[in-house]
Order: structure tokens, then sequence, then C-alpha cells
């Protein structure tokens, strides 16, 4: 599955990871770690799915029996709840991996829940779509446990950053990254739909995919620093992509919230002194 199978052999053939958790990411992380000949096992009361080359045990508890790593892929509801479940069978266990996507205080919660076995956990902050990726999805990890994770996993093929901070540094890094890739697709959307509408947006995706290829460190400044310098003319502009999506019936959110920003930031200019 990876070109570099032969060479995570000599890692892969050492350990055994317990991932808990086998919906959409967890059964594909499990199934790429058991296609490197990692053994692995794994638990979900509610998924029936059998990833190739995974042993499903009966219990959690079960699962991480003789586990050199923990991989929770739970739902960021029941994240600490397995912790606290397995809390008490962790001997052996290296590193506790929570890959759940949850604000900070989840994570503080999971250290709490795993007591003393809290010193294993990795905050692990996944930045694609795992079922496209696989193992070789980008990571920030943070925590106690994130040079573990780090050692064990990025010889297997998972790129992984290790971020200084405790538990929940990671998963805050993540959600401020989604304000703007979350922010995007919004915006790409709410676009689009419009073109649609006006019968144009062949145009516009070709125009987006230009822009989005061509973008550098420059541009992105460009961007933030333009935001402020020309508020006061942005915000008419705006103004009327606003008045234009409502005419072609198409709800003007991101553009809305675009043009507010813009009113507070023409507002703050005109708040500051001058400086000669």
């Amino acid at each position: 599955m990876f070109s570099s199978a032969v060479q995570c052999s000599a890692v892969s053939g050492r350990i055994r990871v317990a991932v808990l958790g086998l919906g959409e990411a967890g059964g594909r992380l499990a199934a790429d770690l058991a296609a490197l000949g990692v053994s692995v096992t794994g638990f979900d009361p509610a998924d029936s799915s059998e990833p190739v080359g995974v042993e499903r045990a009966a219990t959690a508890v079960g699962a991480v029996a003789g586990a050199a790593a923990v991989l929770s892929v739970n739902s960021a509801r029941a994240a600490a709840g397995v912790a606290r479940e397995v809390a008490g069978a962790l001997a052996g266990v290296e590193v506790y991996a929570d890959l759940n996507t949850g604000p900070p205080a989840l994570k503080t919660a999971v250290a709490a829940a795993l007591g003393p076995a809290a010193a294993l956990l990795a905050d692990v902050a996944l930045l694609a779509p795992v079922p496209e990726r696989g193992l070789a999805t980008p990571a920030l990890a943070a925590g106690s446990g994130a040079d573990a994770f780090a050692r064990l996993f990025a010889p297997l093929g998972m790129p992984v950053e290790v971020v200084p901070g405790e538990p929940g540094a990671a998963a805050e890094r993540k959600l401020l990254r989604s304000v703007f890739t979350k922010g995007w697709a919004a915006a790409i959307g709410e676009s689009l739909a419009a073109a649609r509408a006006a019968g144009c947006e062949e145009w516009l995706r070709a125009n987006i995919e230009a822009t989005v290829a061509a973008a550098d460190a420059v541009f992105v400044e460009r961007l933030v620093a333009g935001s402020s310098r020309h508020a006061v003319r942005r915000v008419d502009e705006m103004d009327a992509a606003c008045a234009l999506l409502a005419a072609l019936g198409v709800e003007p959110r991101v553009a809305a919230a675009a043009a507010a920003q813009l009113r507070e930031l023409a507002a703050a200019a005109r708040e500051s002194p001058v400086r000669g």
C-alpha cells in the first residue's frame, strides 16, 4: 500500500497497536497499519466493519491489552469516557493518542480521565481527510506522549509535527486552521452558487482554481494588509456583492460577514490617530 513498506518492516514488526473506533478514519488507519505488518487490534461497539488484517476485540480493555500504542479515534463525545474505561489497562503502553476533533478542553478532560496514565497522552490533530490519505495524513502532536507518537508512527509513513505545549495545543492549532479552511470552503461554495445562478459558474470556478494555485506568502500578506488599508472602499464593494447575491436568490452569509468585518476595520482606521 505504501512505497515505504519495506523500510517500515523493521519498525512495524516490533509493535502492536490498538485502534479504538473503527469508523471511516479509525478503520482506514487500522487497515493501513495492518497492511504494513503491524499487529492491530480494534474495538468499536457501534461499527461492525471488518478492516482487512485487523483483529476485533470484544471490549476496549481487551483491545489495549499488550499494545504499545493506543489510537483513540472515537467521537469527541465519547473520548473522555473511553479513556476512563481503559485507563487501568495501559500497562506497557508507550503512548495513548487521542485523535478526536474537539476543543482543547476536551483533551484536558481526556488527560483527567486517564488519571495516572495521563503522561502517556498525545493530543493528535489530523490535518487532512483520513479516508483519502489514511496513514499518510499529516498530523500535529502535543503533550508528554507526542514524542513517542512521532517515534512510532513517523517511520510508518505518517508526517508528524510535534508542537510545544500540553494536550490541547495541537487541537487548538487545528481549530485555528479550520477557521481558514472551512471559511474558505464556505466562501467558495457561496460564490459558486451565485455564479451558477448568474450563468458564469465555469468561468468563476476556473478563476478560483487559478488564484488558489498561484497563492503564495505575498498573496496572503496582501489579503491581510489590504483589508485594513482599503477597508472603506471594500465595504462598498461587499455591500454591492451582498445585493447581487440576494438578487440572484443566494443568501449572502459569507459576503455579509466579510462586509461586517470590513466595517469594523474601517471604523478602527478612522479612530486611530494619524501619525506623521
